[in-house]
Formats: structure tokens, sequence, C-alpha cells
């Protein structure tokens, strides 16, 4: 009795355990939802509001990891170089980023990116847009193999990071695009945001 018990117990802490993982991983925005707010200051001191912003257009919302993402670095590249296709078409890009300040300008100095940055204090937009998720020890210890520090990168963000997703917001402030992959080798195509503005 005491073995089945034991077991029983320690099939019910499994589960559990899975099921608080699933309940970390975080599953994005869909199409048609209403985007949450967003305000804040750029790289440049420049105010940005997603209001303001659907008011004249429609917003390219990008999460990215940070400056020591060779990922992240090729997509800003990308996109700064066909940011007047991007506006052609009524878009804006905003990126958001939990990493420091300091770190935003190595960004722009590997990507030269020329649209606004905005640093993700707290994570509230990343919690907010269901990208936000918590690094786990054995990745951090990984990663400062590589000479990546999240508590340097990200300051008081620490180790966490966004699955680097794209959402596209209409003027009528919903959700139009998303591309959400968890595997951060994958991103949305200039061509595939263009096509959805």
């Amino acid at each position: 009795m005491k073995k089945i018990l034991s077991l029983s117990l320690l099939l019910l802490a499994s589960v559990m355990a899975f099921a608080q993982m699933d309940m970390q991983k975080p599953e994005g925005l869909q199409v048609g939802d209403k985007a949450p707010a967003i305000v804040g200051t750029d790289q440049n001191g420049k105010k940005v509001s997603l209001k303001e912003i659907l008011k004249n257009g429609e917003a390219v919302l990008i999460f990215y990891r940070g400056q020591w993402c060779p990922y992240c670095n090729k997509q800003l590249s990308r996109l700064n170089d066909s940011l007047s296709y991007i506006t052609a078409k009524g878009g804006t890009i905003i990126t958001i980023t939990p990493e420091t300040a300091d770190n935003i300008k190595k960004t722009i100095s590997k990507t030269k990116a020329s649209f606004s940055i905005l640093e993700d204090k707290g994570l509230a937009i990343m919690k907010d847009y269901k990208v936000s998720f918590a690094v786990d020890e054995k990745t951090i210890e990984k990663y400062k193999g590589y000479g990546i520090d999240f508590a340097k990168a990200n300051g008081d963000n620490g180790a966490n990071l966004p699955v680097p997703a794209t959402y596209i917001i209409g003027k009528d402030g919903k959700i139009k695009y998303v591309f959400f992959n968890a595997d951060y080798s994958k991103r949305a195509s200039v061509k595939d945001i263009i096509d959805n503005l």
C-alpha cells in the first residue's frame, strides 16, 4: 500500500510539474485580439504611443531578444533595409526588448536600426503580449559559456526573454497578423510583413 501511495504521489508531483511548465510557456496573442496599449520612450528620447501611431496607419510590433542574438540582428537589419517599403504601405515599426539602454545602443550599432526600440522595463509589454518567459538555469549556464550574461544584458529584467514574435496591428486596434514561433531561429519575413499591411 505504501508503494502504491508513494508512486501515486510521485506521479501527481510529475503531472503538477509538467502543468506548471505548460503554464509558464508563452502563448502569444491571436489574430482578432485587441492589442494592449503601448506607451514608452525610444532610444532617441521620442515618446512612442501605439494609440497615436494607429491614427496614421498600422503598427508592426517586433519582439527581439538582444544585441547578442545573431538571428535578432539579422532580422532587424533586414527590416531596416526594407523600411521604405513598410512605411510606404502605412506601417510603423516598433521593436520591444528586455535589454538595457546601453545594449540597445549596441543593437543599433550592429543593425543600423532607425526605427523605435523600446526597453521593456519590468517586462510589462512582453507580458501584455504574452511573449515573455523565464530562462531556465541550465540555459542560463549554457549561455554564460558563450559569454552571454542575462544579468548584464537585461539589468533588472534578469533572465527573461521574449519569443521573437511579430504582430501587425490594424488601425482599429486589433491584431491582424501574428508570427509566433518558440524556435528563435524562425522569424516573420519582410515579405510576409509587407503582404499583411
